[in-house]
């Protein structure tokens, strides 16, 4: 069985699994990293969005055999550590202004946060409404307001 070696959270991981499993199924099932979420399998609902070299992206939807040894994927469980704190400042907000209700979407709703405003930072601006409106994670419990007013918050401290 072919091997494949990445960095995850900011440890290096070798596991054996083939080529065309998918990287969520990786992550859950052979290293019990659970915070990226199953929701649709096909890039949709993205309740497992994660980074992949510090950009939002979905391990449902890519399979093993394309990552490199040279790959760091972060998931929610890695997100503090990015920072050097016990919680990273989305967490913080979230928790402040009380954003999640069931939770399912959360850890996907955080890493796609993260990455919008790093990516707004990075282009020289603030984010704002228009990339609100770009982001694609699905909440059943509706708590958008909540989400936006939290990275918002959270986009002050990072």
């Amino acid at each position: 069985m072919p091997t494949h070696t990445f960095t995850l959270n900011g440890e290096q991981v070798t596991v054996e699994a083939e080529d065309d499993v998918r990287l969520l199924w990786v992550l859950r099932d052979l290293l019990g990293v659970t915070g990226p979420k199953y929701g649709c399998g096909i890039e949709v609902c993205k309740a497992c969005t994660s980074h992949i070299n510090g950009k939002a992206f979905n391990p449902c939807s890519v399979p093993v055999g394309e990552l490199a040894a040279g790959d760091e994927v972060t998931t929610i469980e890695g997100l503090a550590d990015s920072v050097g704190k016990e919680l990273h400042p989305m967490q913080e907000a979230w928790l402040e202004r009380d954003v999640a209700q069931c939770g399912y979407c959360q850890p996907g709703q955080i890493m796609t946060a993260v990455a919008k405003v790093e990516k707004a930072r990075a282009e020289g601006r603030e984010i704002g409404d228009a990339d609100f409106d770009e982001i694609r994670n699905i909440c059943r419990c509706g708590t958008y307001n909540r989400i936006r007013e939290a990275i918002t918050a959270a986009a002050r401290e990072m």
